[in-house]
Formats: structure tokens, sequence, C-alpha cells
């Protein structure tokens, strides 16, 4: 209802596989998945010529100054915490992708 195309994914693995076939304007990831976390994912788009760049928001419940760290030091653009308010979301997205 926002505008924009959502495509989802089960795990980080899945995630990154996805990211590998498809050129996306931003990636929404949770630090704790299955088969590879969020830092992990993170780190992998990054290694991607097609992702060094781009805009890479962390979603979870996460909220340590700590795991913070290392979501910025993996390349993290923003980070945001669970429970988020569905409105502040978009316009997060609105701002980054709609510069």
């Amino acid at each position: 209802s926002a505008g924009f195309k959502v495509t989802a994914a089960n795990d980080g693995q899945q995630g990154l596989d996805t990211a590998r076939t498809q050129n996306f304007d931003l990636v929404i990831t949770d630090i704790n998945m299955p088969v590879m976390n969020g830092l992990e994912l993170l780190k992998s788009l990054r290694a991607l010529p097609d992702y060094a760049f781009k805009p890479i928001l962390i979603l979870t419940t996460e909220f340590s100054q700590e795991m913070k760290l290392k979501g910025k030091e993996a390349g993290a653009t923003g980070w945001m915490v669970k429970p988020f308010d569905p409105v502040k979301m978009i316009d997060v997205i609105n701002r980054i992708v709609r510069k």
C-alpha cells in the first residue's frame, strides 16, 4: 500500500541467494535468523558489487550499543528496533530510497 514492491526471504541464506539474482533498491534484514544471521548477510551483501553501496536497514529486537556497533561496522545504513511504527518505517524508507 506504500507503493513498494517487496520480496521476502525465509532466512539469511535465501536472502543472499535472492539478492544475487535480483537487484533491489533497499534491503531490510533482521539480526536473528536461521541459516545465516543478519550480520553475516550484511557482510556478504556488501561484498557484492551491486550491494556495496545500497542501503541496508537492520530491523531487529536487538538494541544494545555493542550490537549496533557491529551492525555499523558490517555496513548497515540504519537500525530500527522492533516493535516499530509502520508509518515511521515507511518515512525512513522514503527518505533513503527516494532521495
